[in-house]
């Protein structure tokens, strides 16, 4: 069996890898198709060190994110309740309902930050009352917020 090789990407390849990262190929492969067409580059101890780097200087992005998600989560949660004022009817039944963005908007009103709708997950809401909403701030982070519908 032939010794495989190991190169640096230099542009993302389908079912290979990302720009930037390590990856072992067949010498062939490698000879004849990545390092002609640009795609990668052979290892010396000085690109490893450029990759290191750039690994790690993406992992400390990753984690400043996640910390920013949890203040935002302290932020949402410490407000407590969010209200939405909608059509009320008979045996406090709402007109329509409420949806993801009618809680962006409130929260944007209560706290001046924006919050992307399609990160809110909401039951179903078709009368007055109290609920909880769950917002995706970050992969790893996800707030918890109520939210009072009430009658205008």
């Amino acid at each position: 069996m032939a010794k495989r090789v190991q190169l640096v990407l230099s542009q993302d390849v389908s079912k290979l890898g990302k720009a930037g990262d390590l990856v072992e190929v067949a010498p062939g492969y490698a000879r004849n198709y990545l390092i002609p067409q640009g795609f990668g580059a052979r290892t010396t101890p000085g690109l490893l060190r450029q990759v290191e780097r750039r690994k790690e200087l993406e992992r400390q992005r990753l984690l400043a994110e996640k910390q920013e998600a949890e203040t935002r989560k302290q932020a949402l949660e410490t407000v407590g309740r969010y209200t939405i004022a909608k059509q009320a009817g008979e045996k406090d039944a709402i007109f329509g309902t409420v949806t993801h963005q009618d809680v962006a908007d409130a929260i944007l009103e209560a706290t001046k930050q924006e919050v992307d709708r399609r990160g809110i997950t909401l039951p179903e809401i078709h009368k007055l009352g109290s609920y909880k909403a769950d917002i995706k701030l970050h992969p790893d982070v996800t707030a918890t917020v109520e939210i009072q519908v009430v009658a205008s």
